[in-house]
């Protein structure tokens, strides 16, 4: 079972710009994720402020997430929703922005979320399941179980209507078994991409 990891991309610059490599399969290999993606996804947010999520797939179409932001920031986290966890409930964040090429891997068993830091943010992200509507589940943001301290603007939060509608953690019935590792034992900056020809 694969951790909560965050990979670090290098970024190669000259006088044209840069070059990044953003993902490959051997480099996320020797970060062990364990997983093949299948879908990505592109979301664009106009406030700052807008939250999306907690969400998640169930079993048997249950998501692992590769996430990263291409424009503006998040703040952005990965939720233990494993029956039997240790940290069953508990969170971690790191903020995901344009420039510091981090990518967070969140693995089969946790929810997702992110609230953007400024307007007109981009976020990109794998899957390795596609889209189930019927699987399709969440945890209410604002849930004090979750002991989440957003950082929200003074303006509020901006959410869907369908997040608005979602569970708390004391009537979820989790669909996931925790196998491996605690929230604590995060895989931080592992690295992501190689050095390339200035051809590139």
């Amino acid at each position: 079972m694969s951790k909560v990891t965050l990979l670090t991309s290098s970024r190669h610059e000259d006088s044209r710009g840069w070059f990044s490599e953003t993902y490959s399969t051997s480099a996320a290999d020797a970060a062990g994720i364990d997983c093949v993606f299948v879908q990505e996804n592109h979301s664009f947010s106009k406030n700052a402020g807008t939250i999306r999520g907690i969400h998640f797939q169930s079993p048997p179409f249950a998501q692992a997430k590769l996430v990263r932001c291409i424009r503006g920031s998040i703040m952005d986290y990965a939720v233990d929703l494993r029956r039997g966890s240790p940290t069953y409930g508990r969170s971690i964040s790191v903020e995901l922005n344009a420039v510091n090429n981090r990518q967070l891997f969140v693995p089969v068993g946790f929810g997702h979320a992110f609230i953007t830091m400024v307007p007109n943010t981009e976020v990109i992200y794998k899957v390795s399941a596609p889209y189930a509507p019927r699987h399709d589940g969440g945890i209410l943001w604002s849930d004090p179980n979750l002991g989440i301290d957003w950082p929200l603007p003074a303006s509020g939060p901006v959410l869907s209507e369908k997040d608005v509608a979602l569970p708390q953690l004391e009537s979820f019935m989790s669909p996931f078994e925790f196998e491996g590792d605690a929230l604590d034992e995060v895989e931080w900056n592992a690295s992501l991409g190689s050095a390339h020809p200035t051809g590139q």
